[in-house]
């Protein structure tokens, strides 16, 4: 299966130092869930509002397994980064449609409120803001929605003040919560328009180091190609490897469609 928004199957701290570090999470098993509500906030994208029954509450960072089911058996799972603040009464999930994406296609196109979808989460321990170490977030297009779920509960715990964010995109119509992160104070890095007074271009260290503090821990979530080079960015900067987190697009064999 191709990308459809931010999975978190691939998880690792910059150049390849052990995968420790990862907090005590929530951790749920399968369940149903109900959509109460949905938009489209961008082009070839749809923002889900589930009300998950049995829910177990979730940690900033963490995500879900959407998986379908067709009359004939065969299943289709998918992993969806959670949007929204633990705090807040409904998971929210932010879905990329790929047109040739079995799960993201069915869940931008066909699904409607009221309808029931099998999930599993919340799930992961590894990129988890603990609401309490001061952060670094660097996001890359829809890799931006875990950061979305940490600036959240930092709004409700009224420590936006922990976190330094910095967001890439093409261009601002194409960066998912594009107000909310500019009303966060996030740097906007477009790569193929001008957003103020800074041109269209890629994320660079000047960009970042004025948000470097040391102490933070750096979560990066992106594509392979992005996360690679962000977090060298950070690395190359002073950041210790240990203390960035990264999480990239891509398949695992969670994901993978089974018969």
């Amino acid at each position: 299966m191709t990308d459809e928004g931010p999975p978190p199957p691939h998880h690792s701290q910059a150049r390849g130092e052990p995968l420790d570090g990862a907090v005590s999470a929530p951790a749920g098993g399968w369940t149903t869930a109900t959509v109460a509500g949905l938009r489209r906030p961008i082009a070839r994208a749809v923002e889900l509002r589930l009300d998950v029954h049995d829910r177990i509450d979730h940690l900033p960072g963490q995500h879900y397994v959407v998986r379908l089911t067709a009359e004939d058996g065969y299943t289709a799972q998918r992993s969806y980064s959670v949007a929204s603040a633990p705090d807040d009464p409904l998971v929210e999930l932010f879905v990329e449609r790929l047109d040739d994406g079995e799960v993201s296609t069915y869940l931008a196109d066909v699904v409607e409120p009221g309808d029931e979808l099998e999930v599993r989460g919340p799930i992961g321990g590894w990129f988890v803001w603990d609401g309490v170490t001061p952060a670094l977030l660097v996001g890359g297009g829809s890799g931006v929605v875990p950061l979305v779920a940490m600036v959240r509960h930092a709004r409700a715990l009224g420590r936006l003040d922990l976190l330094r964010v910095a967001v890439s995109a093409r261009t601002l119509a194409e960066l998912p919560y594009a107000d909310e992160l500019v009303e966060a104070g996030a740097l906007i890095a477009l790569t193929r328009e001008a957003h103020g007074i800074r041109p269209g271009a890629r994320l660079t260290d000047m960009d970042l180091l004025p948000l470097w503090e040391p102490g933070q821990t750096a979560y990066v979530c992106g594509s392979a190609g992005f996360a690679e080079s962000a977090s060298q960015l950070l690395v190359g900067l002073g950041l210790p490897a240990a203390s960035v987190r990264v999480e990239r697009f891509g398949p695992s064999a969670l994901e993978l469609p089974k018969r």
